[in-house]
């Protein structure tokens, strides 16, 4: 039989970098989930990728038991580091701060496929593009389907 579920928690930690300190120990404190076993787990499951952004869904069970799924990190976040920044524009239809191209849109889009809701890699990529210009990143040049 399957065990009773009884919350879900979303977190953003840095890959390998997981301790039991603010935000991640309160949020799992108060759901009486082992704070220490989850960092400890997560550590080891995302030492491959050291300080990367990573969104976490943390299934918490009627016997304080927990599973968890790592997601793949932020389409944001990746972009950012695609266009070499720090942050995105203050105001993204004014100010455009940097550039990203296709092929960057296109692998971001590859990366993320799994996470997104959507059907072909076209679809994805225009997902993706949307959010750099949402941040005030340009993409360069022409969509692969428009030549």
């Amino acid at each position: 039989m399957a065990k009773e579920i009884t919350a879900y928690v979303k977190l953003q930690c840095k890959g390998g970098q997981a301790n039991p300190a603010p935000p991640i120990g309160p949020a799992l404190g108060s759901k009486g989930i082992n704070i220490m076993e989850f960092c400890k787990q997560f550590n080891a499951r995302t030492q491959d990728k050291p300080g990367k952004i990573l969104p976490v869904l943390i299934t918490v069970y009627a016997d304080k038991s927990f599973e968890f799924i790592i997601k793949t990190p932020p389409a944001a976040v990746q972009l950012m580091e695609a266009a070499n920044l720090k942050s995105g524009s203050k105001e993204p239809n004014r100010v455009k701060v940097g550039k990203v191209t296709w092929a960057q849109v296109e692998a971001i889009a590859k990366d993320k496929m799994a996470d997104l809701n959507a059907f072909t890699e076209k679809s994805a990529m225009t997902m993706i593009a949307g959010t750099a210009r949402s941040m005030g990143l340009t993409v360069d040049g022409k969509a692969p389907w428009e030549n």
